[in-house]
């Protein structure tokens, strides 16, 4: 293997804390070309589909990417913005903020990356930033405050593949999730707030995660738990009483059982059972996409009203709120402990009742 040298070597450089953003990705344009290619990187993950290769390829390759993007890009347009990508912009949103916090509020020398699991910027581009900035040490902090293989499991493929490369490698650390994080807590309890002040509160909360296999969680997975934990404590935060909130799963793919209850059949059976105001917030993203803004936020909006509902909230995800780039600031600040001897000027965030049981 050809390894890859330091740009600039000195042994005597100085020290630089590297943080790595990772998120899933996103195309680059709403057309059925680009969602193709961004589909194809995705779906082939072995971490995505748990499947023998020989079995899927030939379907991913000869059904599914043949008829599912021009779907899947007819739902993208329907987000899209002028600025691109909600995803990709919000991700880069959060960067520079949490950047900003990070410089202003902890007393350490730190440079932030963004990087794509299956898109631009990649991975590879962010770790080589990283280390072009002078960092000897990174921390890895994906996106996906709820672990999963499916998720969680394909940042650390990545960042290894990439530093099998390197001649110097750094200190590494990951951040495997932050699902019961007091902090975490705190920012969905004041986005929820906010958005009831503002439109009115409704009388059922829908926490709707993304949903995996059932199968894979049978096999070990750990998702299914973090997501009654995360929705447990936000509804103990809230205040809500049995009955006044719930839990659900959607982004459902073919025919296989998932992690159930499914968020469109609940949306279309809660009408029927008296609430006609509904409130759905989905902390287990934390950037807003595809999966909020048209299956959520559209596609389970017109659903609900379908099925006799009279008001829909959607709470967007925490984006570049600064509470959000101030938690994972904070964040960053406790994992990176040891990795310098000057003081991280962090005052300990209010912790949420309950968010250590």
């Amino acid at each position: 293997m050809r390894y890859i040298s330091s740009p600039d070597f000195r042994h005597d450089s100085a020290e630089r804390i590297g943080v790595l953003l990772v998120n899933s990705g996103t195309p680059s344009s709403p057309t059925a070309r680009d969602v193709r290619r961004f589909l194809a990187r995705f779906l082939s993950d072995p971490r995505v589909v748990e499947l023998p290769r020989a079995l899927w390829l030939p379907l991913l390759h000869g059904i599914i990417l043949r008829t599912r993007p021009h779907r899947s890009a007819r739902k993208y347009r329907r987000i899209w913005t002028p600025q691109g990508s909600p995803l990709l912009t919000f991700s880069q949103q959060l960067r520079a903020a949490l950047s900003g916090t990070l410089a202003q509020q902890v007393l350490a020398p730190f440079s932030v990356e963004l990087g794509m699991l299956y898109s631009e910027p990649s991975v590879t581009d962010a770790l080589q930033r990283l280390r072009e900035a002078g960092a000897q040490r990174i921390l890895v902090l994906p996106l996906f405050p709820q672990y999963s293989g499916a998720s969680t499991g394909a940042v650390y493929d990545q960042v290894t593949a990439e530093l099998r490369r390197w001649r110097w490698l750094p200190e590494l650390r990951f951040i495997a999730e932050y699902h019961d994080h007091p902090g975490y807590i705190e920012a969905l309890r004041t986005s929820v707030l906010q958005y009831w002040e503002s439109f009115g509160r409704t009388r059922h909360l829908l926490v709707s995660f993304h949903g995996i296999p059932e199968r894979y969680f049978h096999q070990g997975d750990p998702y299914f738990c973090k997501c009654q934990k995360t929705a447990r404590l936000l509804a103990d935060e809230l205040m809500l009483k049995e009955g006044e909130w719930s839990v659900s799963f959607h982004s459902r793919l073919g025919p296989a059982k998932w992690l159930q209850p499914y968020t469109s059949e609940v949306v279309a059976q809660l009408p029927a059972r008296g609430i006609d105001e509904l409130t759905v917030v989905c902390p287990g993203f934390a950037i807003d996409c595809l999966e909020t803004l048209e299956e959520i936020d559209i596609e389970n909006r017109g659903r609900f009203a379908s099925a006799g509902g009279r008001k829909f909230l959607y709470v967007p995800a925490l984006n570049a709120r600064a509470e959000h780039a101030r938690f994972l600031a904070e964040l960053i600040a406790q994992h990176c402990q040891g990795w310098t001897h000057v003081e991280l000027g962090f005052r300990p965030a209010g912790a949420a009742r309950g968010a250590s049981a």
